[in-house]
């Protein structure tokens, strides 16, 4: 069960070792581009061309759609980069439904755990399988692996790091179930943390914060959904960011100048960052060099809701 590019590669894992899969269970095919075609998962593209079965039902409580997975009769269901599962799907298979998560549960529970690790600038997160329960990723644990995170590091980049290292444990995991000599621990609740789904109005930059910090929030939110600030009222969308050695007492949020490269000097709360690429509002993204001589941004400009 699984339906972006990260449960993908579990999926060809999965293929790859040889295990029977005998259905994918993905999200229905949605209108996507500007001619509004429907556009289906590529979990679904690969199961298609495997020869595999493929559900997708609009909700996953429907009878007819667990009355198809009571039919397959499956040994185990994997969850990767899926939906909440109601508790009538996943009890069906005897040997339990297994999830990928992308954190070091019980830390980061939700859905966008790679985006508040970096976030929240933590030097180190992971990946863990889990036996789901009722209560969302609180199952017990079958198996971790640590990931550092480099100081640069964005969340798109740790996305596919993690994506193959969340298939490879997978693959381990189910080769323990195959072998019935797991081990699982409790989640220790003392540690818990949230990641909650990242909604618009999250990803409002506020420059008055440390320089480290603005950072560690842009390569965070980068490449999707993205942290913004306005230039002009339009949304600019904001990349590839770096802590910048220059100093200043400018208002946090001025653009004070560009380094060599091109790229734009912001003043925050302290310190300064380097930002390589935005995309306004309407706009292709492009570096902040480009950007500047078509916009004509100088030094003493302000980026915020306000001028």
């Amino acid at each position: 069960m699984g339906t972006p590019e990260f449960a993908l590669v579990s999926l060809n894992a999965l293929l790859r070792e040889k295990f029977e899969v005998t259905a994918a269970v993905t999200a229905p095919d949605r209108p996507a581009g500007r001619g509004l075609k429907l556009r289906e998962s590529p979990v679904k593209s690969l199961a298609l061309r495997e020869g595999i079965p493929v559900l997708q039902p609009e909700k996953l409580g429907e009878p007819q759609f667990i009355s198809e997975l009571k039919s397959i009769k499956p040994d185990v269901i994997t969850v990767v980069a899926f939906r909440i599962l109601p508790e009538g799907v996943f009890t069906i298979p005897p040997q339990g439904t297994v999830n990928v998560h992308g954190s070091l549960l019980p830390k980061y529970r939700g859905a966008a755990p790679i985006n508040w690790a970096i976030i929240n600038g933590e030097k180190e997160t992971g990946v863990t399988t889990f036996f789901i329960k009722k209560e969302v990723d609180t199952g017990n644990i079958i198996d971790q692996i640590k990931i550092p995170i480099g100081p640069d590091q964005t969340a798109g980049e740790l996305h596919d790091v993690m994506a193959v290292k969340g298939a490879d444990l997978l693959v381990t995991t189910l080769r323990k179930i195959e072998r019935g000599n797991l081990v699982v621990s409790r989640q220790d609740e003392s540690f818990v943390s949230r990641a909650p789904k990242i909604r618009r109005e999250d990803c409002l930059t506020r420059f008055d914060m440390p320089a480290g910090k603005v950072h560690d929030f842009i390569r965070g939110l980068s490449p999707y959904p993205a942290a913004h600030t306005f230039l002009d009222g339009r949304m600019l969308k904001l990349y590839n960011s770096r802590i910048s050695d220059l100093k200043t007492a400018d208002k946090s949020g001025t653009i004070i100048g560009t380094d060599a490269a091109g790229r734009w000097q912001i003043a925050c709360g302290e310190g300064c960052i380097a930002v390589a690429e935005v995309q306004l509002e309407g706009k292709k993204r492009m570096t902040t060099a480009a950007f500047s001589r078509g916009y004509s941004v100088v030094s003493g400009r302000y980026l915020g809701a306000e001028e």
